[in-house]
Formats: structure tokens, C-alpha cells, sequence
């Protein structure tokens, strides 16, 4: 995929003549499970600018589904079957075209509120993508590969799809999506404490090595080793993790110790599957 064009809409600059679209209505599309402490903040941001807001939820226990609806979302019941497939569902039971995907735990800035609005009033692009501020334990984290962390989340449902490998998904545009950058930070509560780190971690390692091993892949005793070193090395430093501090410490080891883990449990898989 090629990069991005700036948000000065450099098709018209090249001649290339694309008709604006102009009073484009929003469809904000949020999946949770257990989200009270996060969602009120997340639907707050979006007040003024979505036309309508779906959240899909899982099965929530606490309080997430009646704070979901005293905000006025609508909101879906779907089994969970993966990040992936629940956020592709979530697409599609948008009324809208254009859409914006979110996590329970994002916020919109002031700035990228208002240049979504803009969007709104004068499309040139079939999606966009913006830059995401990772928040970790009330500290912004600029460094170690999570800033400016950019994303897609902004884009005509028909010309996306949700794509990767569970936990890790992406927003991927078509072939022949028009993709822009917008400017303003979506900021992404990740984790307000070291511990709930260290749990998500063990559950995305879980959840990987379950993904890995349904597409047939192995874990060598080279990767089991290799991958957690470089996986620290570049996070602290390559990418300057030390710059946070310890907090930038802590990033890089659990990065290293959740990429230790998935391959230590995807060789168990392994040694389990039945002879052929």
C-alpha cells in the first residue's frame, strides 16, 4: 500500500478532478466486553460529530451496555469469534457509509474531533488514517513504537476490511481506496496500571498462539529465543524506549515476555497435534 496523501488533498493538485462530497452522515462503531470504567469517556468524545453510534457487545457484565445506551448508542448483541471477525461485523451493521471504528478505550482529541467534522462536511477520500497517543499508567508514551502509531480508522465501509492476525488486527483499505492523513491524536487509555499490562499480555499471547497454530505455523527453539531479544532490543532502543523512562522499561520487557510466551505456547500446540 502506497503512503498516505496529506490532508491538502493532493489529488486535485495533480489534476486528477474528484468530485467532493459534501453533508456526509457518520456511523461510529465501537465493539465492547466489560467496559465500564473506559466507555462513557469514548462515547463523550464522539458527541457532535456521529450520527449514530453501534456498539457491538459481547456479553457484558458490569454497567457497559446501560452506559451504552443512556448515551443513546444502539446496541448489538454478537458472540465473540475473534477481534477481527467482531470488528468486520461491527461494519456491517453501520447505517452509514462512512464510518469510524473505535476501541472502548479511545478517545477522540479536540483537534481530530474537528477534523473529522470537517470530513463530514467536505469529503475528497475514501478513508483516513491519524496518528494514536498511547497513554500507559496517566503518562503519554512517545517512543518505543507506540507513538505516532498511526491508524486507519476513518473510511467508506465498502472500501475497508479488518485484516491481520488475532489479537493484532488493522483497518486495510482496498486497492483502490483514496487513503489521507488527518491531523489530531486519538489518545488510547491502554493501561492505567503495570498489572492489567502483564494480564492483557498473557491473554494476547494465549489468543496469538491459538491464531498461529490454526494457519499451521511452528515455533522453532531460533524464534522461541531470538524473537523476544529483538523484539526488546528494537523497542528500547532502536525506538528509544528508554526515552520514557521506566515506564519505557517496563513497555519493551513485557513486549518481550508477551512475544516469549506466544511462541513457548504455540510450541506446546505443536507437540500436542496428533502424528499424521
Amino acid at each position: 500500500m502506497s503512503d498516505p496523501e496529506p490532508m491538502n488533498d493532493a489529488l486535485t493538485e495533480k489534476g486528477n478532478k474528484t468530485p467532493s462530497l459534501s453533508g456526509n452522515f457518520l456511523s461510529a462503531v465501537i465493539i465492547t466486553l466489560n467496559e465500564e470504567k473506559n466507555i462513557g469517556r469514548c462515547l463523550s468524545s464522539l458527541a457532535g460529530l456521529a450520527d449514530e453510534i453501534v456498539v457491538i457487545d459481547s456479553g457484558s457484565t458490569d454497567q457497559t451496555v446501560e452506559i451504552c445506551r443512556k448515551k443513546g448508542a444502539k446496541v448489538v448483541f454478537h458472540p465473540f469469534e475473534g477481534h477481527i471477525s467482531q470488528k468486520n461485523f461491527a461494519l456491517t451493521q453501520a447505517s452509514h457509509e462512512l464510518v469510524l471504528s473505535l476501541d472502548a478505550d479511545e478517545v477522540l482529541s479536540e483537534t481530530l474531533h474537528s477534523s473529522i467534522l470537517a470530513i463530514k462536511q467536505h469529503r475528497l477520500h475514501d478513508a483516513y488514517t491519524f496518528n494514536r497517543l498511547n497513554i500507559y499508567c496517566g503518562r503519554e508514551i512517545r517512543h518505543g513504537g507506540w507513538y505516532p502509531d498511526r491508524k486507519l480508522r476513518l473510511a467508506l465501509r465498502s472500501q475497508v476490511q479488518w485484516t491481520g492476525i488475532d489479537p493484532h488486527d488493522q483497518l486495510s483499505p482496498s486497492a483502490r481506496a483514496r487513503v489521507a492523513w488527518l491531523e489530531g491524536d486519538l489518545l488510547h487509555y491502554s493501561y492505567d496500571s503495570v498489572e492489567s499490562h502483564l494480564r492483557k499480555a498473557v491473554s494476547y499471547a494465549a489468543i496469538g498462539a491459538k491464531a498461529r497454530a490454526a494457519r499451521g505455523h511452528k515455533a522453532t527453539w531460533i524464534k522461541l529465543i531470538i524473537s523476544p531479544i529483538a523484539i526488546f532490543f528494537r523497542r528500547y532502543v532502536l525506538q528509544m524506549g528508554f526515552r520514557d523512562g521506566w515506564y519505557g522499561w517496563i513497555i519493551s520487557l513485557v513486549s518481550a515476555w508477551e512475544t516469549w510466551m506466544k511462541y513457548a505456547l504455540l510450541r506446546e500446540m505443536g507437540k500436542k497435534q496428533p502424528p499424521l
